[in-house]
């Protein structure tokens, strides 16, 4: 492992919880404080906005397009070869949408981490503000977990609640967790680098 603790953030979209990552690294001295350090953000869609946002912030991306290889070990052994040229302590999904191989996810067993908008153990998988509100849960939120082979079961590292108002919807509900995601991830993410030797 590099004397610097290298961090690739893996993202689909906006980025908004990458973006919330990289200025809280900056912001509060990450490789000061843990001798860590943003070292890429890499993305499966080569139209994310995010990439644009990181690029922006100084960290360099690279796109690896899912579409053009024809099975997802193919992707993921692609993948893996260009998160490791970083040599990373760790791996954060980031709104990455793509489901990982048991290869890809033994690989970086131990240090691949997600955010999951829901309070896991409830509500795995996609839909989780329609179906908090059609259960008629008082309260939704989001997971940070380690990712494990098991879609959304993985231990958990950090949790934020929000109240499910009467008047919610699928979309005001999601922008009030999200709002957390974006306090809630950063924090886990330097609580793991804390626990690190």
């Amino acid at each position: 492992m590099p004397s610097t603790k290298n961090i690739v953030i893996l993202i689909s979209g906006s980025g908004s919880n990458m973006a919330a990552i990289v200025q809280a690294a900056q912001q509060q001295d990450w490789h000061q404080a843990f001798g860590a350090s943003i070292s890429a953000v890499i993305s499966n869609r080569p139209g994310a906005a995010g990439l644009e946002v990181a690029q922006s912030l100084g960290v360099a991306t690279q796109v690896l397009d899912h579409r053009v290889f024809e099975t997802r070990v193919a992707f993921d052994a692609a993948l893996m070869q260009g998160i490791d040229r970083y040599q990373p302590a760790l791996v954060v999904l980031a709104g990455f949408m793509r489901i990982l191989t048991p290869g890809f996810v033994s690989h970086y067993a131990g240090r691949l981490i997600n955010i999951h908008p829901s309070l896991l153990p409830a509500f795995t998988g996609l839909n989780t503000h329609q179906r908090a509100i059609d259960a008629g849960c008082a309260e939704a939120g989001c997971t940070v977990h380690q990712v494990t082979a098991e879609l959304d079961h993985g231990p958990i590292l950090a949790q934020a609640a929000v109240p499910v108002l009467p008047d919610d919807t699928a979309d005001t509900l999601a922008a009030r967790v999200l709002a957390q995601e974006h306090r809630l991830y950063p924090q886990a993410v330097r609580g793991w680098l804390q626990d690190q030797p």
